[in-house]
């Protein structure tokens, strides 16, 4: 088997020859050990300011340079998400224009203000002058967004990826999905579900229209599967009861599984904090492949694969606290737990709980490796 032939068969519940080997993304510092020098790849705030400040060509050149090497040295990954070379404005974008005001506080050219952590490789908005609508009528989703699909000089890194690796690795493309409708943000939209249903449902059924028109384009030709990525939950549960989300949430997100899976047979889903009551509803939907095993939140795959190993995959089990935290031992333990756990049986990728996240020591990312490539076989 190929790395390709390996995670289909995974992720369709078919034996395979040895256990495959994903990560959700890989942020810049261990890229930069891998590759021994400077990249743009996964490191948000370098990436952000270059963006604003009118440098795309020399972005994407890094992106589609240094993600296909990275993954060519490290050899061992059978599935690659296109999160290390994502999608860049179009080539001809007006840039909006970024100055440092003081250190770490950028402002843009709209007027808002960002403040850089480093720490965690994140900007975060603390200004936004431009009013934020918090009530909503039905009226306002009656008619239909219009389609702008980006052009294909906005896939021009994914594309790449595709061409180079694509051949022989698993790498999906990545699609909205109607699931959460947050209408003026996270407060204020979960709010909405409560005292506006009716309102919601109608934003949420203009947005699935316009995703359903957009598939064509953003499902890119090479690509083995498709991918949804959003997070419904937190660590202690949803954040909408599971009767809320059957009622007002499932109809769309399965319309939407069902669109996409008329493009690709499989599609994986990348969903944060325990999900556990909603695991049902996502196979009833048509998920083939479940990523993000928040382990803090209970997501453990042992757990999982004992209650709904049979009607799906999983893909994670090693925590990626213990790769930023722990020692070289530690995440060895954890990634024999995990293929301990996870491989019997099939239906399951290694990898780690979420990406590997900035802090990840480089020790501990080749602990990871090694331990994997040592065990692969034996399950």
């Amino acid at each position: 088997m190929n790395s390709k032939q390996r995670v289909r068969a995974a992720i369709a519940r078919q034996p395979v020859d040895r256990v495959p080997l994903g990560f959700y993304a890989v942020d810049y510092d261990t890229v930069e050990h891998v590759l021994r020098h400077k990249t743009y790849v996964r490191d948000k705030i370098a990436t952000q300011i270059a963006l604003w400040q009118g440098r795309r060509d020399e972005v994407a050149a890094s992106l589609k340079a240094d993600a296909v090497e990275f993954y060519r040295r490290i050899d061992c990954a059978d599935i690659i998400l296109p999160k290390e070379a994502h999608v860049l404005p179009p080539a001809d974008y007006e840039p909006i224009g970024a100055e440092e005001i003081e250190e770490n506080i950028w402002r843009t050219g709209d007027g808002c203000v960002w403040k850089v952590v480093p720490h965690v490789n994140e900007f975060m908005c603390v200004h936004d002058p431009r009013p934020r609508q918090t009530e909503f009528a039905i009226e306002q989703f009656r008619e239909p967004l219009p389609v702008e699909p980006l052009g294909d000089s906005c896939f021009e890194a994914v594309d790449h990826l595709l061409a180079e690796l694509g051949e022989d690795r698993y790498i999906p493309t990545f699609a909205p999905t109607t699931a959460l409708v947050l209408l003026g943000g996270t407060e204020n939209g979960l709010m909405q579900y409560a005292l506006a249903p009716d309102v919601v449902g109608a934003a949420a059924a203009r947005q699935a229209d316009m995703q359903d028109r957009l598939d064509e384009y953003n499902i890119r030709p090479g690509s083995a599967g498709v991918m949804f990525d959003t997070d419904l939950a937190g660590t202690n549960g949803p954040l909408v009861s599971p009767e809320m989300f059957r009622r007002m949430c499932l109809p769309l997100f399965q319309r939407r599984a069902e669109r996409v899976k008329t493009f690709r047979d499989q599609l994986i889903f990348h969903n944060c904090g325990n999900n556990i009551p909603l695991m049902e509803m996502f196979i009833e939907a048509g998920v083939d492949c479940y990523q993000s095993l928040q382990t803090t939140a209970g997501m453990e795959v042992g757990r999982l694969k004992a209650m709904f190993g049979d009607r799906m995959c999983f893909w994670g089990g090693v925590a990626v606290e213990a790769l930023i935290a722990g020692t070289p031992d530690d995440v060895r333990r954890e990634v024999r737990t995990a293929m301990q756990r996870g491989a019997p049986g099939g239906g399951f990728i290694l990898g780690p709980s979420h990406s590997v996240a900035k802090n990840t020591t480089y020790e501990n990312f080749m602990a990871f490796l090694d331990e994997f490539v040592k065990l692969r076989d034996t399950f």
